[in-house]
């Protein structure tokens, strides 16, 4: 079958990897990895919070930054017109839904703060902390693939950094959209790697940083 879109030249160039990058972690907050929530019952995300646990362990170990963000908001009014239900009930500051996964949380290492769009880029200071640690590549792990992460791919490549998706880190209600949004952004926007390409560009860091 041919594929229009190879044909038209797109995903024909490689971004590749810089010299100093930041792992960025989008909404791993219960709400959608504790299956007391209606958007915390996918498999499909729950896989993909394991991964990223054993990726995070490796990135603290070898000084890699870290930012996590989860969604949250201090009342209605503050929200975009969202067309997710749950949004309306589960995402206000103090709802246990809004509490990053414990087991993705390191206060003493991770930069971690509250978004109110899709992406981890829109009006929040995560660009002041790549800045801080002049951060050129950044590598996204989160849910939901065809939501925050999409947006947040689109954001980091308009920013300027090279842009690594961790396909196997990041997780969708379902496989059909996560499939389809990163073979969409892996044709324009980014790289699509998987968390053992990156362990030992995470040495590498280490190594220098030692």
């Amino acid at each position: 079958m041919k594929d229009e879109f190879a044909a038209a030249g797109y995903g024909g160039e490689n971004i590749g990897f810089g010299e100093r990058p930041a792992l960025l972690v989008v909404d791993f907050q219960k709400a959608f990895t504790d299956p007391r929530y209606a958007t915390g019952r996918s498999d499909h995300i729950h896989a993909a919070v394991d991964r990223t646990e054993a990726l995070l362990k490796v990135a603290r170990r070898c000084g890699v930054p870290v930012a996590k963000c989860y969604t949250a908001y201090e009342s209605v009014r503050e929200m975009p017109y969202w067309k997710v239900k749950s949004l309306y009930t589960d995402f206000f500051f103090g709802h246990p839904a809004t509490e990053v996964e414990p087991r993705l949380h390191d206060p003493d290492y991770d930069y971690t703060f509250a978004k109110i769009g899709p992406s981890i880029f829109f009006k929040t200071p995560v660009t002041t902390f790549l800045a801080r640690h002049r951060v050129d590549t950044v590598l996204l792990a989160g849910c939901t693939t065809s939501g925050c992460i999409r947006a947040s791919v689109i954001d980091s490549f308009s920013s300027g950094y090279r842009t690594m998706l961790l396909e196997d880190c990041c997780g969708d209600q379902a496989e059909g959209p996560h499939n389809d949004n990163i073979r969409d952004v892996g044709r324009r926007y980014c790289d699509i790697v998987k968390s053992a390409d990156v362990l030992p560009w995470f040495e590498d860091v280490r190594k220098r940083n030692s």
